[in-house]
């Protein structure tokens, strides 16, 4: 059976990636976030797992130049391509990406220092499978450090009341996992996954941040259609939608929205 079979669809569709940049605005306010909790030190290997358009991959090797790499990973060939473009236009020549599925595959470059990932890792259908394949990539004493999201209800910008309009999710074949972005919202379950994947010192910070940002960046109508809402649902999703986001706007056209994120170190 193929890994992550669904999010390789989700994450190669064209129509979902081209809207990446504007999802950004959402997330680059963590960044500095996971930068300061990696503690990265000149001439270390670092590796980005679910680099994404590759902009915490870029400040990660900026933050080990001149004599250390970040290798950034990521199912999406557009995200990908995408990020190659944004080293190669920001002179970051420490930087490189490949297309490659972290649960089971190795991308080239290691053993790392370190492994990193900015809301990355909650995608995995087999996460202690996963884990145990970063830890295996990783130097001994080498570090993991990942953010990912607190519970859907701390998080009152996510869409949740679209599920009403939606096909419900199939269950997971027997072995996997669900998947998305709230799937490692549980320390316990997650610090236990550390566990079993092989790292030790698994410790957790949980963040609170306020963002100005763009509405598109959060959602937009198209993106109704692509999660496949009927037509004939499409008026009350979208007035759904109108009231569920009026909450956050603010005078200036921009939405403030409340993040609400942790940061879990292990070392391996």
């Amino acid at each position: 059976m193929t890994s992550n079979e669904a999010e390789r669809r989700r994450w190669n569709d064209e129509g979902w990636t081209a809207a990446w940049p504007k999802r950004e605005a959402l997330t680059d306010a963590v960044t500095p976030y996971l930068i300061d909790a990696l503690a990265l030190q000149t001439s270390e290997r670092v590796l980005d797992i679910g680099s994404g358009g590759g902009k915490p991959t870029i400040a990660a090797a900026r933050a080990v130049a001149p004599t250390g790499v970040a290798v950034g990973a990521d199912i999406s060939r557009p995200l990908t391509e995408l990020a190659t473009r944004r080293a190669e236009e920001a002179d970051v020549g420490n930087a490189s990406f490949c297309v490659a599925d972290v649960q089971v595959e190795n991308p080239t470059g290691g053993p790392f220092d370190v492994a990193m990932s900015q809301f990355g890792v909650m995608f995995f259908d087999e996460p202690v499978t996963a884990f145990s394949n970063i830890h295996a990539q990783l130097e001994p004493g080498g570090r993991l450090v990942v953010a990912c999201w607190q519970s859907v209800e701390r998080n009152p910008w996510f869409f949740a009341a679209v599920n009403a309009f939606v096909p419900p999710p199939p269950e997971p074949a027997p072995g996997k996992s669900p998947t998305g972005p709230f799937a490692l919202a549980d320390p316990d379950r997650t610090a236990d996954i550390l566990d079993q994947a092989g790292f030790g010192g698994v410790t957790r910070t949980a963040h609170s941040l306020d963002v100005d940002v763009p509405e598109d960046s959060v959602f937009e109508e198209g993106q109704l259609e692509f999660l496949g809402v009927a037509e004939e649902n499409l008026p009350a999703a979208r007035d759904a939608l109108e009231s569920h986001m009026a909450r956050f706007r603010l005078p200036s056209g921009l939405v403030r929205l409340p993040l609400r994120f942790q940061i879990f170190r292990a070392a391996r």
